[in-house]
């Protein structure tokens, strides 16, 4: 079901791991942001969009993992967009046979997989997302993902965070692709803090939807998790203690424990 956090703002969250699909009101159609994940849920989706009177103008895909550059065909034709080098990830990653992908790295068979990743990138320079809609200001970084963007809805002050700042998920560094994973994230968390101020409310690829004051709290949680990866030291986070939400977040923060330690020793 459609929730409004903001005005000609609305969620739909999806119960695999609290995953927010964005909706942005526009006058021709709504700008739609990571929508996700199973095939009844994004069917449930479109038919609430559809029931409301809206049609989709153009789709965004904050980075390029799976949960974030799906599709479903009731959704229509609209144009895709992403950063660059998000779209470049994407286009590499999902070349060959889509089922053994999907096998490869977990996608629940749930998932429809015809229209996945078929993102165009924007040009290296763009700072809004092309449509007639409100300003919606594109925040490259390089934590997470190649090319991840987050989004800030002009109009409300919404922030749309991707796989950034959650109340349920670490910190996941991109071991992949980046040569100073650490580092880049610190510099997404210094951007986020830098336009603070016109946030209003926040919303996570993962996770619940916060406030200003959700935003600097989960900034300074998020700096403090990765500079103590940094320093060597346990993270105390609540996110990973015995009362964590999603119990599999525990393991992912080891095995990234255990990635750091092997490239540490590799230098």
């Amino acid at each position: 079901m459609l929730r409004q956090v903001a005005d000609g703002v609305l969620i739909h969250e999806s119960e695999w791991v609290q995953s927010n699909a964005v909706v942005v009101d526009g006058p021709a159609g709504v700008l739609l942001i990571d929508p996700g994940i199973l095939e009844d849920e994004l069917a449930c989706l479109a038919k609430d969009l559809s029931d409301s009177g809206r049609t989709v103008a153009v789709g965004f895909s904050t980075h390029p993992h799976w949960d974030h550059m799906i599709w479903h065909k009731a959704f229509g034709d609209a144009r895709r967009y992403s950063t660059e080098r998000c779209a470049t990830t994407a286009h590499e990653r999902l070349s060959g046979d889509l089922s053994a992908i999907a096998k490869a790295v977990g996608i629940p068979e749930e998932v429809p997989l015809d229209l996945l990743g078929r993102i165009t990138g924007l040009p290296a320079d763009a700072s809004q997302i092309p449509w007639d809609g409100p300003v919606v200001r594109i925040l490259e970084h390089q934590a997470h993902a190649p090319g991840h963007a987050a989004l800030l809805i002009e109009r409300g002050g919404v922030l749309v965070a991707g796989d950034m700042l959650s109340d349920v998920l670490v910190p996941l560094l991109d071991l992949r692709d980046a040569e100073d994973p650490i580092e880049d994230h610190l510099a997404a968390l210094r951007m986020f803090e830098g336009i603070a101020g016109e946030v209003e409310v926040l919303v996570p690829g993962h996770g619940s939807v916060g406030d200003a004051a959700a935003l600097r709290a989960r900034i300074d949680q998020d700096r403090a998790y990765v500079e103590e990866l940094r320093d060597g030291r346990d993270p105390s986070d609540a996110r990973i203690g015995p009362s964590a939400k999603t119990g599999w977040v525990r393991g992912a923060h080891e095995r990234q424990v255990a990635q750091l330690a092997q490239n540490g020793d590799r230098a």
